[in-house]
């Protein structure tokens, strides 16, 4: 099976790296300055789970993609897709699938428009992983899933071919009857996550510590389980429980990436995290009014962004 990684940041870098390194047939999609990176020095995973140092991966830049592959794996941020679909279309034949790994749901509708829903799977991962300064990519937990099927729940030929291509790397790779429940769920839990530690400035640990913090979470979660539910995916039983646990866990010091890319004035995927699921909220009549814990916490994340472009296209002083 021929496996082409989109980009060589921390997700695909590390779940590709990881393939790569039980010997699978992967090249990575990148520019230039990235390929000129793994060329010089190699692509670097740090990880409890066992380092690895991958000399001279392959790569191919956009132009000179040619022959389709077997499997497109897709990890780009929900801002960078539209550009990311232009550079590996090439790669896509009749036979092709393509494996997203972003949050939330709007980029199946994107994708499906772009190459029709046969060839696109359902797809999701669990994982906080980054790069360093010196472009390594650094696996921050043990955390490190991936589930892939059918929208369908059909479990085809081609899902047994991609779990036999993941089968023995270094990761935990789960073929999924009900991928696209495991991904609503992880879209409740994510929007929650990352819009009460961005309204907060804070970690779960320290929310739970503040006046009525814990009251806030539980609040938020229990608007995107509504709208989830009303979109004919309510959260099952035991993914809400352990999702209660893990967003009010005293002195727990995890947050949102969406938080880190704050913290570092980044671009952030809070239209696609928080506000599609607004969207989707208010088009089942399932959302509160202006009162919504959810809308509050997309304006905060909006007001940012607004911020950090207006800042970014100020002239210099």
């Amino acid at each position: 099976m021929r496996i082409l990684v989109v980009g060589a940041g921390a997700i695909g870098g590390y779940f590709g790296g990881r393939l790569m390194e039980a010997g699978r047939d992967v090249t990575f999609l990148v520019r230039p300055r990235r390929a000129a990176e793994l060329a010089s020095a190699g692509l670097v995973i740090r990880s409890a789970a066992g380092d690895a140092t991958l000399r001279a991966p392959p790569t191919v830049l956009a132009e000179h993609l040619g022959e389709p592959f077997d499997l497109v794996l897709l990890s780009c941020k929900a801002y960078d897709l539209d550009g990311a679909i232009a550079s590996f279309a090439p790669a896509v034949g009749p036979r092709s699938a393509i494996l997203p790994l972003l949050n939330g749901m709007r980029h199946l509708d994107v994708l499906d428009a772009r190459f029709g829903p046969d060839r696109v799977l359902g797809g999701q991962c669990v994982i906080a992983a980054t790069l360093d300064d010196n472009r390594a990519v650094i696996h921050l937990d043990r955390n490190h899933q991936l589930s892939f099927g059918e929208r369908s729940g059909a479990l085809s030929d081609r899902i047994a071919a991609i779990a036999a291509a993941m089968t023995g790397a270094k990761f935990d790779a789960k073929a999924s009857p009900d991928i696209v429940q495991e991904m609503w769920e992880k879209w409740v839990f994510l929007a929650t996550l990352a819009g009460a530690t961005c309204l907060m400035r804070a970690a779960v640990g320290d929310i739970a510590k503040a006046p009525g913090g814990t009251g806030i979470v539980l609040g938020l979660f229990d608007e995107c389980r509504t709208v989830a539910e009303a979109n004919g995916h309510a959260p099952r039983a035991a993914f809400a429980e352990r999702a209660r646990a893990v967003l009010t866990a005293a002195g727990s010091a995890f947050t949102a990436s969406m938080l880190r890319d704050v913290e570092r004035n980044a671009p952030i995927e809070a239209d696609h995290i928080v506000g599609d699921l607004i969207r989707r909220g208010e088009a089942t009549g399932s959302l509160p009014g202006d009162r919504s814990l959810l809308r509050i916490a997309y304006a905060n994340l909006s007001a940012y962004e607004a911020r950090r472009q207006r800042t970014a296209a100020a002239p210099a002083a």
